[in-house]
């Protein structure tokens, strides 16, 4: 059973996928920092000072009541909030990621396509035999009458 677990662990395609899942994540992280840090700071400098990721919309009173600082705030007061500034977030990191990946699968169908190969040029016709000549001139000899 361990035999049969290695040879399926060590195939191609596993290893491929591991690679890939690991970059993903690797990649999650970059566009997380891209939005959290770059992204939203802009956006909420352009909307004077918003801060979209601490955004959200009270559903229902803790204890204490509200107002609540931040959403850990209402979190521990047992409020119920919709996180406006998370969802965001995380649709800027959806479109960014979706965009990305776009952009590598449009790179690699453009590497594939490959020009169609030129048609090979017509082979020269062989020079006729020395049979077929000399049955060519009989044919020239009986047509002219001679």
């Amino acid at each position: 059973m361990f035999k049969e677990f290695k040879e399926f662990a060590m195939k191609g395609n596993v290893v491929d996928m591991a690679v890939g899942i690991i970059i993903g994540a690797a990649f999650g992280a970059i566009v997380n920092s891209l939005v959290t840090d770059i992204a939203m700071p802009i956006v909420g400098a352009i909307t004077g000072g918003i801060d979209f990721s601490s955004r959200y919309l009270l559903l229902k009173d803790g204890t204490p009541p509200a107002p609540y600082a931040t959403i850990a705030a209402a979190k521990t007061a047992g409020a119920v909030t919709i996180n406006i500034g998370a969802f965001i977030s995380l649709v800027l990191n959806f479109l960014i990621v979706a965009f990305v990946l776009f952009m590598i699968v449009k790179m690699m169908n453009q590497m594939r396509k490959q020009p169609a190969p030129a048609p090979a040029p017509a082979p020269a016709p062989a020079p006729p035999s020395t049979e077929a000549r000399l049955l060519t001139e009989i044919r020239d000899l009986l047509k002219s009458g001679r």
